[in-house]
């Protein structure tokens, strides 16, 4: 601590400038600086270029600058007149992408908070068996694991032969191909991502805390709203992002699990380069959802600023 402070002329207590890096941290760095320059910031620069450039004919682009591709996200053209006419199409598409990924983070939430309480309480000899029991099945692929599902949750599958075996009903329930495949299948692909930053954040809770809390007589509710949930608070908020995000631009669940009919961001992002062979759109489409996302990230950023500011 002395060595990161100095004093003023006056006796004024301030810190010290930043050591420089040296060249052999820098050396050490660079290998990590390079990846990240190669794989992030190099495929990011062209996508923002691609959005403000013409589609080609065929695909790919013309190097015209134009900002029609994002024109097209709130504008259609009239075929008559040209005149732009607003659309919500698109719009629609990120308010239902939006509001899945918020169903599949409140799910994974309601599920993954006691499922961290339960593996964090247990005997720390248990506690690596049951994370592992957590984390195993997503060491198979994602697209394997969707399309398991798939033949779980479809009609002629294993849950609708069960139903109607035990007369809960007489006809299948039809869960493919819905909203609720969607949102069954975000929850199944990122509920780790909950589970764990909140088991790691429980994990670290003073359980002496709830001892006191009971002898003063406080119920288990009042604890859980007053003790539990305010100091596992980073790990909730952790888990949240971590699931949200990915949730937000999903391809592989909405694709398979929704059959294509519900179109999500990533599944618009993708038929722009596939389908429509429309380049800038799609890459204005992902900026627009970067965007997004570096939004709900600054507000969660600037809101734990000003709660550990108090």
């Amino acid at each position: 601590m002395a060595g990161s402070l100095g004093l003023t002329t006056n006796g004024a207590v301030q810190p010290k400038a930043a050591a420089p890096i040296s060249r052999d941290r820098l050396l050490l760095l660079s290998p990590a600086l390079i990846a990240i320059l190669v794989f992030l910031v190099t495929p990011l620069i062209f996508i923002i270029t691609y959005s403000f450039l013409t589609p080609g004919t065929y695909g790919g682009v013309e190097w015209v600058f134009s900002t029609d591709a994002y024109v097209q996200f709130l504008f259609e053209r009239d075929l008559f007149t040209e005149d732009l006419v607003f659309s919500n199409a698109y719009l629609s598409i990120y308010s239902r992408s939006a509001l899945q990924a918020i169903v599949a983070t409140v799910i994974c939430l309601i599920i993954g908070f006691p499922t961290a309480y339960f593996i964090a309480t247990r005997p720390v000899s248990q506690r690596t068996a049951w994370v592992f029991l957590i984390t195993v099945p997503y060491w198979i692929n994602l697209l394997i694991r969707t399309v398991s599902m798939l033949f779980i949750i479809r009609d002629e599958g294993p849950i609708n032969h069960a139903l109607i075996a035990l007369g809960v009903t007489s006809e299948p329930i039809r869960m493919a191909y819905t909203d609720f495949g969607i949102a069954l299948g975000l929850v199944y692909s990122y509920l780790p991502f909950m589970v764990l930053p909140i088991y790691a954040s429980i994990e670290r809770f003073d359980f002496r805390l709830m001892e006191a809390a009971y002898d003063l007589y406080s119920d288990r509710w009042t604890i859980l709203r007053k003790i539990v949930l305010p100091i596992t608070k980073p790990g909730i908020i952790a888990g949240s992002l971590l699931v949200f995000i990915p949730s937000l631009g999903s391809f592989i669940a909405p694709d398979l699990l929704g059959g294509g009919k519900n179109l999500m961001i990533g599944n618009l992002i993708a038929l722009q380069f596939q389908g429509s062979r429309n380049w800038p759109f799609g890459s204005a489409s992902a900026v627009i959802l970067m965007t997004i996302v570096l939004i709900v990230l600054i507000i969660f950023a600037r809101r734990r600023a000003q709660a550990a500011g108090h």
